[in-house]
């Protein structure tokens, strides 16, 4: 299986479990200028963004979140602090 497959798939997975208002908990596993990446779900990331954080965001920090949008096309996501 190739890793676009891969990806496909768990978005697949993530897309059945979870929706827009979700609480769960991630890890952060990238820091940029903008915000954190948290891994979600196996294999599936979503952004924190900066305004939306209200602490300092450290790689492997583990963060409550609240899922705010999904964007199953582009297999992106948006999160705030839950």
């Amino acid at each position: 299986m190739s890793h676009a497959n891969d990806a496909g798939q768990a978005w697949r997975e993530f897309l059945a479990t979870y929706e827009v208002g979700s609480v769960l908990d991630a890890t952060i596993a990238s820091v940029v200028p903008f915000g954190a990446f948290l891994e979600i779900a196996p294999g599936v990331h979503g952004l924190l963004h900066a305004v939306e954080s209200d602490t300092e965001s450290v790689v492997g920090q583990r963060r409550r979140v609240q899922i705010l949008a999904i964007d199953a096309g582009q297999q992106r996501c948006s999160l705030a602090p839950a």
